[in-house]
């Protein structure tokens, strides 16, 4: 069959400002939390020096891929790739360095204002994510979102940044991937989703309770957000963005159906907020029988229901299956009774494979939710050698994206999904999230950096490049 896409889809990449600006320290801007980050491996966790850096550590997103300085060369390769549009972030902290400033930096405004009009130049429309993982450390030290104060210091953050860039920008995105921190065991995404700052003192009812009053504060923060955004500029389309990974029952046994139904409302809740505007039972269910005490201030319900989005973005690299009889055997990584899925295969990183998983979940947020799908991460990490040219001839990438393109396609031809646009997750080479490695290469353009900072930092085209800008450039119909 052949699949349309709408003439308006937008084609393009993400990126996030952490992981490939660098110039970490320049023009004023302070220390976020992905700063003190150190850089890791698979298996190997990365550390988190809260109280600051630690000379003599690695720390990778000091350095990015240096953007911050080629983003005029680089904005030129994805132009020539036919984007159609480009999802980044502001870095939070190179506009109020410590978060609690009254006053924004101006030097980091005026780069944002100069970055976004060469998106707009290149014909590229800008998608901006106002927290991706770049509180200022300052606030988090603070306690981060499970502070109240902090509803404030984002909301200034946000209102300035919209107020600056109001025509500019049209596409914003509230929290990236906040239902990361669901995974309340894995330190790393409490704490850059929510700037918790691990405590190995505490018990683990009081890790989760301090996760559940900073989940409560960034809903009434993001809903604050967005009536705020309506105001300054009423053409806003304003959005969340939520981590999708599908969780299959691993049998069809009832009891693996109902274990993955109830691990499955950990990745909806924060739709069902975002999307209806009000607590689902099942989580007031849950805060009851847990023994939670979650503070609210008077009002707070009604400016969740009154700050509603327009739609919702998603990233999506893999799916999971879990096993009831599995529970017991569950040791603190992934998911409580999480099993191989012998369906289908897996990343170098364990990530498992599943184009028609992006489907499934295109339809299954749709029909819950009924609002405009953005798919705003997708791609696979990849070890790889260049040759003496810098020519990478990735083929598991072009079939990785293809069979997930087609799958969109699918959505939007078969099922009636309206799915605004696709953007591939890093396609440039940038520093991994989760491990810190620049090795682990998601991009479409190499970067000739290692996971030590040293190189060239030549950019060259990989077969991927010539790829997608013909996939761009015939709107999804040669693949």
């Amino acid at each position: 069959m052949t699949m349309r896409f709408p003439d308006d889809f937008l084609w393009g990449g993400a990126v996030a400002a952490h992981q490939l600006e660098g110039a970490w320290n320049e023009d004023g801007r302070g220390p976020s939390i992905c700063d003190v980050l150190t850089g890791g491996a698979h298996g190997v966790k990365r550390e988190i020096t809260a109280d600051g850096v630690v000379p003599g550590l690695n720390y990778p997103n000091h350095r990015g891929i240096d953007y911050y300085h080629t983003f005029r060369e680089d904005d030129a390769l994805f132009q020539e790739m036919g984007f159609k549009c480009f999802r980044t972030s502001i870095s939070w902290s190179r506009i109020f360095p410590n978060g609690d400033e009254e006053q924004p930096n101006e030097e980091g405004l005026k780069f944002y204002e100069e970055l976004f009009k060469d998106y707009r130049a290149k014909g590229m429309e800008p998608v901006v994510t106002l927290s991706h993982f770049e509180m200022p450390l300052h606030l988090a030290k603070m306690g981060g979102f499970s502070n109240r104060k902090v509803i404030d210091y984002f909301f200034r953050f946000a209102s300035t940044v919209m107020e600056r860039y109001k025509d500019l920008v049209t596409y914003w995105l509230t929290f990236n991937e906040i239902n990361n921190q669901m995974e309340m065991h894995t330190e790393i995404f409490p704490y850059t989703d929510s700037g918790i700052i691990p405590d190995p003192h505490a018990d683990k009812h009081t890790v989760e309770q301090r996760i559940w009053q900073a989940i409560h504060n960034e809903f009434v923060a993001s809903a604050l957000v967005v009536q705020r955004g309506h105001q300054i500029n009423p053409a806003f389309r304003i959005g969340c963005m939520l981590a999708m990974v599908p969780i299959y029952p691993a049998t069809c046994n009832p009891n693996d159906v109902m274990h993955a139904e109830i691990l499955m409302r950990d990745r909806y809740l924060f739709g069902d907020v975002y999307v209806h505007g009000t607590y689902p039972e099942y989580l007031l269910n849950r805060w009851d029988r847990e023994g939670f005490d979650i503070k609210m201030e008077p009002g707070d319900t009604d400016i969740i229901q009154a700050g509603t989005v327009d739609f919702i973005s998603i990233s999506y690299y893999m799916s999971a299956a879990v096993s009831a009889e599995k529970v017991d055997e569950f040791d603190g990584h992934g998911l409580p009774g999480q099993v191989r899925n012998p369906y289908i295969k897996a990343t170098d990183w364990g990530w498992q494979i599943d184009p028609v998983g992006l489907r499934y979940v295109l339809c299954s947020l749709y029909e819950r939710y009924g609002k405009p799908i953005f798919v705003v991460e997708n791609g696979i990490g990849m070890y790889e050698t260049p040759d003496a040219d810098g020519y990478v001839a990735d083929d598991a990438r072009i079939a990785y994206l293809k069979s997930h393109i087609e799958q969109v396609g699918k959505a939007i031809d078969l099922d009636g999904v309206p799915v605004i646009g696709y953007t591939v997750w890093g396609c440039i080479d940038v520093i991994s999230f989760g491990t810190g490695e620049m090795k682990k290469r998601y991009g479409m353009i190499y970067v000739d950096a290692d996971d030590e900072g040293n190189g060239s930092y030549r950019r060259t085209r990989k077969k991927s490049f010539y790829w997608y800008r013909d996939v761009i450039a015939s709107n999804g119909e040669k693949l």
